[in-house]
């Protein structure tokens, strides 16, 4: 999938979340530096845009950063949630992407065995 196609669909996602008025949930930040891209990040943030999407899960953000830091662990996901742990996920294919959404986002249950590092939440 190209870039092009990825901006594509985070634009129908985020029109469509603003549109019903929701407020965000849950932000996922993939890394995609230069380490990231070249380890599969394209793919994982496709996977998450488009489990996301099938789910209609319309407060939850797919956004970007760059590097994190972590070049042997790429590609690197960071969920992060109000009042909840920020967690940092490494390793991530296509299918861990699927997985987070299912298991993290979706039932509230931290993936294991993608997990780099948990950090305390932030109050506002």
């Amino acid at each position: 999938m190209k870039l092009e196609e990825l901006r594509q669909i985070r634009e129908r996602a985020q029109s469509d979340m603003r549109l019903r008025g929701g407020a965000v949930r849950v932000k996922v930040v993939v890394g995609m530096g230069t380490s990231g891209i070249a380890a599969g990040a394209r793919g994982v943030i496709s996977a998450f845009l488009e489990e996301i999407q099938k789910r209609r899960l319309t407060d939850v953000v797919v956004t970007q950063s760059g590097e994190k830091g972590f070049a042997s662990q790429e590609p690197v996901v960071e969920i992060v949630e109000r009042d909840r742990p920020r967690v940092l996920y490494g390793h991530v294919d296509p299918a861990g992407a699927r997985r987070i959404v299912a298991e993290h986002i979706v039932n509230g249950a931290v993936v294991e065995d993608l997990v780099l590092a948990v950090h305390e939440a932030e109050k506002e």
